[in-house]
């Protein structure tokens, strides 16, 4: 077993390696378990949220091993990068991996668990929100703040963003952190990172409006770009959702 642990937690690592080694046993299921699963734990006077990954397919267990970082390495290295760049993102803990002389196996992200009082999802299913437009304006200027600082989140869809409403105020915290890329973004990229962030025309018109007037573009040029990549990525997702329920079909 790999653990690293960030200082702060060191005192920890005890109980830590603990609801690592006993994870299926230990802690309470949270959210969404269909890909990987989400477990919380009580540590101290805290709420800690551990996500394990699936054992990869043979072909990345080897790459993991010896090429690339795991999941859990780059979600905790990237969550630290945020921090340092003031972008909000549940505090991280550690990270643990299972690696074997020749293969990677299963590894764990260990983070602090955030009380929030939306994701961006709630904003695409509910426009009763209180105060959706003004919210989906602020989430807008968020994601520009990314883009300024070279931040490219390739998973920016609608259940990975927390929002905290303080007063008049809005929060926002990355989180599925381990797909992320640090580079200076051109107005195309830019524009493409919105395209699975909604389905609702109303939405991105909202979000070209808010866009144009933080990059100083006009606002035809951002809409018809936004709704471009927002329709093609539209199409290629229920293709592949047609072909899967064909396939599901055969099968049958």
């Amino acid at each position: 077993m790999v653990a690293v642990l960030e200082n702060s937690y060191k005192a920890h690592k005890h109980t830590l390696d603990n609801f690592i080694v006993n994870y299926d046993t230990l802690g309470e299921p949270f959210g969404n378990q269909d890909r990987n699963s989400l477990r919380l734990f009580q540590l101290g006077d805290k709420i800690i949220n551990v996500k394990s990954f699936k054992v990869p397919n043979i072909f990345n267990q080897v790459a993991y091993r010896f090429f690339r970082k795991s999941k859990a390495q780059r979600s905790f290295e990237y969550a630290n990068k945020l921090i340092e760049l003031g972008i909000g993102t549940p505090q991280p803990i550690a990270y643990y991996e299972f690696p074997t002389v020749a293969l990677f196996k299963k590894s764990f992200y260990v983070s602090e668990q955030l009380e929030v009082d939306y994701t961006y999802r709630d904003l695409t299913r509910d426009f009763t929100i209180p105060k959706h437009e003004e919210m989906l304006r602020a989430f807008t200027k968020f994601t520009y703040t990314l883009h300024e600082n070279n931040i490219l989140f390739l998973d920016h869809s609608p259940g990975n963003t927390l929002i905290k409403v303080t007063g008049t105020t809005f929060d926002f915290y990355l989180v599925d952190l381990n797909r992320m890329e640090f580079k200076p973004l051109d107005f195309d990229t830019r524009l493409k990172n919105f395209a699975r962030l909604t389905v609702h025309k109303s939405m991105v018109e909202i979000m070209s409006d808010e866009y144009a007037k933080c990059i100083g573009k006009p606002y035809q040029q951002v809409f018809d770009l936004m709704w471009q990549y927002t329709s093609e990525f539209q199409e290629k997702f229920q293709r592949k959702k047609r072909l899967k329920k064909k396939l599901k079909f055969w099968k049958k």
